[in-house]
């Protein structure tokens, strides 16, 4: 079964990286600010995280984020004949995969990390 679903995301990874490029052009200059200044990260289920505390504002920030990322995916998983959570899975894997140095994602053990020059820490189930 573990083979089946790995052969699944990796069906969904080459539909999912023309979703999530569209995400990235909507960016807001608050987003961006509070991505620069490593306040949220990606994560492996395909959303933003807060990373530490969160104000009012910055948490209505990821929440728009995050409920239209949930449109998006619901959307592409049906067209796909996808899961909901396994499109997002994919979307996660590959939008840690494209952070940049000095940005923050969440590693499989749950942990937040800077971005390196090396490869980030990806879910074992990114395809």
């Amino acid at each position: 079964m573990r083979s089946s679903i790995v052969a699944g995301l990796a069906a969904l990874a080459a539909t999912v990286s023309l979703a999530v490029p569209a995400l990235a052009q909507q960016r807001d200059p608050a987003y961006a600010a509070a991505r620069a200044e490593g306040k949220v990260g990606e994560q492996p289920d395909g959303y933003l995280g807060i990373v530490g505390a969160a104000d009012p504002a910055l948490q209505r920030l990821v929440d728009d984020i995050n409920i239209k990322r949930r449109a998006i995916y619901a959307e592409k998983a049906k067209e796909n004949n996808a899961t909901l959570e396994a499109y997002a899975l994919t979307a996660g894997c590959q939008a840690i995969a494209r952070t940049t140095p000095g940005e923050k994602y969440r590693a499989p053990d749950g942990s937040w990390q800077s971005r390196t020059s090396a490869a980030p820490v990806r879910d074992a189930r990114c395809p």
